[in-house]
This record gives structure tokens, C-alpha cells and sequence, in this order.
């Protein structure tokens, strides 16, 4: 999979103008009557595009933060397929590339996505439980009409990805998985990738919310390993005290932050709350324990940001996380299956994108993932964020 973002490109406010030969469907008129403003092309080097303009619609923009195309989805899906990657460049503001998929079921938490549903409505950019309108910049101060230019990047590209979440089952019983250890089924371990210290830092599925089956499992192994300090993405702590068995839990002896932010990582108001974990942690006795409730989508976004932050290799990150993967997939007929290869390539690259995205956001440019110094870039993304850098110092030394 390749889905990033891109730097910003400005583009023309005169609408683009399809030759006889660029539109190649005896119904592209019919096609595209559907749409205002909008047109469809192929450059000379024979790359599809479609330019049309954000439909002013404020409550989806400024509440729900979708941004809707003035381009209806079966007219576009006469150009693009489901399963594509595509550019989508707004004038004036920034550069994205997205799937193109039905909904946000198909992609995963955090991931930017261009819904076409089941192709009777408009064409739409999101976020998967996140808000795609502050992500690429458009404000309640932006000036309309906002043009925008869709271009193919990479056909097909994300259909096998669509392919594996099809795949992707777990079960809250230990049952279920005849060939992991306890540690594993609670998505219990402790971090060790480069740079990080001996037994400083663990992840794992939530500690106190029994929905899962391992909250037992993961308070038990956190009091063997001598959790000092918990950070709680999941809830705040009004919700956490409700849990059934709080009042005896090894974790509610302990320090904890309540973060309880929702997986949008390119959004302020997680990138907000990690900043208000890390200065926790700070503050605060080590060793340390990340949590939400899998233990997978913001907890692996936060430990990769840790893990880079120590000099951890883009390998090792993307092992980490998908580890979590391997620990809960798939469930077939009661048991588990292995993921192939194959698919912990594909989960692989998915931390990748999000990092990709949230750091971009703020100006920080990893698109070459596998070479970039992901360290110096982790720490110019934690000054975007609004931590000082004695702050950040204090962090590593915490966790060397």
C-alpha cells in the first residue's frame, strides 16, 4: 500500500477541459451531468484526474469534518474503481493519497479514505473516526469555491488490503488461540526495540474493560512486571472507575493517566492528548504501560512515536505493531489461523501510512519511511505538538 500525504499543490482555478480523446466512453457527457464544475481528463503521460470543488457544506465540514466533492460517486466510479489509490489535491490547502473504497469499514483506524458508498451519493474524503476537514487545513474561515483535482496514483492498489480486512476476526476466549501464551493473548509485552531501555516500557489490551476477555490477564502480568505508571488512551477516568473489579485491580493502585481520546491521528485532539501522556509519563516512576482497549490502534500508534523517538528502525516498528495483528487474527471456525506473510506485510504498512499522515500534518516529512531519520523526525514532530525540548530530553531519559 502506498497512502500518504504529499506537500501542497496549488491548482489552476480554470476547470480542466477533457479532449475527444482523453474521455474514451461513448457516455461520458451522460456521465459526468450529474456533477457541476466538473470535468474529466488524462494527462499526456496518460494519468486519469477528475477536477471539481468542495461542496459548501458546513455542518459535514466544520461538525462532522467530511469533506464532501461536488461529484457524484456512480459518475466518478466511471473514472476510478474501488480498490484504487488516488491524489487528491485541494487548491490552497493540501495533498492527500487515499483509497478509493465504499466506507470506513474498509480501511483502517485513523486512515484517510475517499468514500463512494454504494455509489448513489457524492464522492466524499474522510477520516476514519477522525475529521478530514482539519486535516488538510479547510477551516470555518475558508473561502469558497475550493477546487479540487482527483488524480489516479495507483490502480488497484489497495484491493488486497480490502482483500485482508474481509479476514480479519478475533475471539475474547483463550480457547480460541491453542498456540499463544498468556502474555500473547492479552497483547502483553514489553517494548525492546533499539534505543529503549530494559524493561521501561509495555503495551498491552486493556487492563480493566472485560469486554475483550483479558483484562484479568493483562492487570495480573503488569503487577508481575511492576507497572509503576499506566496511560490510558481509552477512557477518561470517570468511565474507568465503572468497570467491573476496579476497586481490586493491581491498576488502580498505581499512576494513571485517563486520556481518553478517539484514533484520529492526524487530528488535534489526539495529538493533544499524547502530549499530555508523554509529559505524564515525565513526571512520574517508570516502568510504563500503554493501553486503549485492543491495545493496537492508538496504543501502536503511540509506542511507534516512543519507539522512533529512542532510535528504533522503521523494521522493528512495523514488527511491533503488526505483533498485535498476529496476536488477535484470524479466528476461523472457533480457531485460530495464521496470517500469511503476505497479509503481515500489508498490516505492516499501516502503521507506516499513519505516522506517514500525522506527521505530515505538522510539517515533519517521512514519506521515505524505510530511510528517513525517524528519530529527528519524531522529535520535530513532538515540538509541532507543543512539547519543549528539554521536555522531550526529560522523555528519552525516562525511557533509556
Amino acid at each position: 500500500m502506498d497512502i500518504q500525504s504529499s506537500s501542497s499543490v496549488a491548482i489552476s482555478n480554470t476547470s480542466v477541459v477533457s479532449s475527444s480523446s482523453a474521455v474514451d466512453s461513448s457516455n461520458s457527457a451522460a456521465d459526468l451531468s450529474s456533477t457541476s464544475n466538473s470535468s474529466k481528463t488524462v494527462s499526456p503521460e496518460g494519468v486519469l484526474s477528475i477536477s471539481t470543488t468542495v461542496m459548501e457544506d458546513t455542518l459535514d465540514l466544520f461538525y462532522y469534518g467530511d469533506v464532501n466533492l461536488n461529484f457524484k460517486a456512480d459518475s466518478f466510479l466511471t473514472v476510478f474503481e474501488r480498490g484504487d489509490i488516488v491524489t487528491v489535491m485541494f487548491d490552497g490547502y493540501d495533498t492527500v493519497d487515499v483509497p478509493v473504497v465504499t466506507s470506513t469499514g474498509n480501511v483502517s483506524t485513523g486512515e484517510f479514505l475517499l468514500s463512494v458508498g454504494d455509489g448513489s451519493g457524492y464522492v466524499t474524503l474522510e477520516v476514519s473516526n477522525g475529521y478530514a476537514s482539519e486535516a488538510v487545513g479547510i477551516e470555518r474561515d475558508a473561502k469558497f469555491p475550493i477546487n479540487v483535482v482527483v488524480q489516479m496514483k495507483k490502480k488497484g492498489g489497495y484491493l488486497d488490503y480490502i482483500e485482508l480486512r474481509n479476514h480479519l476476526s478475533m475471539s475474547a476466549y483463550l480457547d480460541a488461540y491453542p498456540d499463544l501464551s498468556i502474555p500473547e493473548f492479552a497483547n502483553f509485552r514489553v517494548v525492546k526495540t533499539t534505543g529503549m531501555g530494559e524493561g521501561v516500557l509495555y503495551r498491552s489490551s486493556s487492563p480493566i474493560d472485560a469486554g475483550l476477555g483479558r483484562n484479568l490477564y493483562a492487570d495480573s502480568l503488569a503487577k508481575v512486571a511492576g507497572v509503576a505508571t499506566f496511560m490510558d488512551l481509552a477512557e477518561g477516568e470517570d468511565a474507568a472507575i465503572t468497570y467491573r473489579g476496579w476497586t481490586n485491580s493491581y491498576y488502580s493502585t498505581q499512576n494513571v493517566v485517563f486520556l481518553g481520546v478517539p484514533p484520529t491521528f492526524v487530528n488535534k485532539v489526539f495529538k493533544n492528548g499524547l502530549v499530555k501522556g508523554f509529559r505524564y509519563m515525565i513526571e512520574h516512576d517508570g516502568p510504563y504501560l500503554v493501553h486503549c482497549t485492543y491495545g493496537m490502534d492508538r496504543t501502536g500508534f503511540t509506542i511507534a512515536v516512543l519507539e522512533a523517538l529512542m532510535g528504533a528502525t522503521a523494521d522493528e516498528i512495523k514488527s511491533d505493531y503488526a505483533k498485535t495483528f498476529t496476536n488477535y487474527y484470524s479466528i476461523v471456525d472457533g480457531v485460530q489461523v495464521a496470517l500469511t506473510s503476505k497479509q503481515v506485510d500489508l498490516i505492516k504498512e499501516v502503521i507506516a501510512n499513519n505516522l506517514r499522515n500525522s506527521y505530515h500534518t505538522v510539517g515533519v516529512d517521512i514519506s521515505d519511511f524505510e530511510n528517513v531519520d525517524l528519530a529527528a523526525a519524531t522529535e520535530k514532530y513532538l515540538l509541532a505538538l507543543g512539547m519543549e525540548s528539554g521536555e522531550i530530553e526529560a522523555l528519552k531519559v525516562r525511557l533509556k
